[in-house]
């Protein structure tokens, strides 16, 4: 966290804000952005990356799943070196949230760190938020890896561990079913209302345990054991998951009136366009698969057609 806060001051010196408007504007400086940074510079665009703060991927305290890195890699480490790739073709990473989104026949109007940019394409790569729960120190425990957010990641690491996983609905016992893939040693803890529980019945079927309580405190031990208390008893689990969901950061495009999905992610076609022309998306903003090389994979699909658009807005495509 400490070294892409350090980076973020670095690029505040690096990349004054008097530089000229940018042909596109990204908005959000995690994989998805970055690539997409890369994309857009290798195309000799003009590009300018807001950078709102510490991405998702910062929560990762190591990575065995991302292509290429057989021995793992942090999330750091790896915002790293998207960041340094990006900015060796010249693309521009401003820190600052960008605060408001026009539209207009020319093209969009940000608000950023107090004056307006001006860009003829947006890709909003801003990510979802995580509920975490609302436990002591639940933050550095995800740092260390003891609770966890991501099954798809690192579900693997549960093989035979004693998992617990903290769920409010019936997404609990989905996640609960996904890690009983990995260990027959799965509890789901219940902490929403009865109701918000409807196949408890699966859980049975899974072999899963139900506990119905809410959490009163959590035990840190070294560096592996996770103990969690209720009802003044502890029980020991060697991993904790976070089944509490996410919520999208879609405002910037749902004040443009771009379609979203029940889920409250935003809809894209097959090349990241949303229903509003000129503006596309990638990343957890856009699909509930939260994983980087999903992200890296629409960031290229979406960088590589608003390099066309525009191409073809400047008459430089063979009809």
């Amino acid at each position: 966290m400490l070294g892409h806060a350090a980076r973020t001051v670095a690029r505040a010196v690096a990349h004054p804000v008097s530089q000229p408007d940018p042909e596109i504007l990204i908005i959000g400086a995690g994989p998805a952005g970055l690539t997409a940074a890369t994309y857009l510079a290798r195309f000799r665009r003009r590009v300018l990356v807001a950078d709102g703060g510490a991405p998702r991927a910062c929560w990762i305290p190591l990575s065995h799943n991302l292509p290429g890195f057989p021995h793992g890699i942090t999330g750091d480490a790896i915002l790293k070196r998207m960041t340094e790739q990006a900015e060796e073709f010249e693309a521009v990473i401003e820190p600052g949230r960008v605060e408001s989104l026009r539209r207009d026949s020319s093209g969009f109007t940000a608000r950023l760190n107090g004056r307006e940019v001006r860009a003829r394409a947006v890709l909003l790569a801003t990510g979802v938020t995580d509920h975490h729960p609302d436990l002591p120190g639940v933050e550095r425990a995800i740092e260390r890896a003891l609770v966890r957010i991501c099954p798809i990641c690192d579900g693997y690491e549960a093989i035979d561990k004693t998992v617990a996983i903290i769920g409010k609905d019936d997404g609990g016992v989905r996640e609960a079913a996904f890690l009983r893939t990995y260990s027959d040693r799965v509890t789901l803890i219940h902490i929403g209302s009865s109701d918000a529980l409807t196949t408890e019945a699966e859980l049975r079927r899974l072999g899963v345990e139900l506990v119905r309580a809410s959490i009163d405190d959590v035990r840190l031990e070294g560096d592996r054991v996770t103990a969690l208390c209720w009802g003044g008893a502890f029980r020991v689990f060697d991993l904790v998951y976070s089944a509490l969901g996410t919520s999208p950061n879609a405002d910037l495009a749902r004040g443009l009136d771009a379609a979203v999905g029940e889920d409250g992610r935003l809809t894209v076609d097959a090349h990241q366009a949303t229903s509003v022309p000129g503006l596309y998306a990638a990343g957890d903003v856009v699909r509930g698969l939260n994983q980087i090389a999903v992200a890296g994979a629409e960031a290229a699909l979406a960088a590589t057609a608003i390099h066309n658009l525009l191409r073809e807005a400047d008459g430089e495509t063979v009809s």
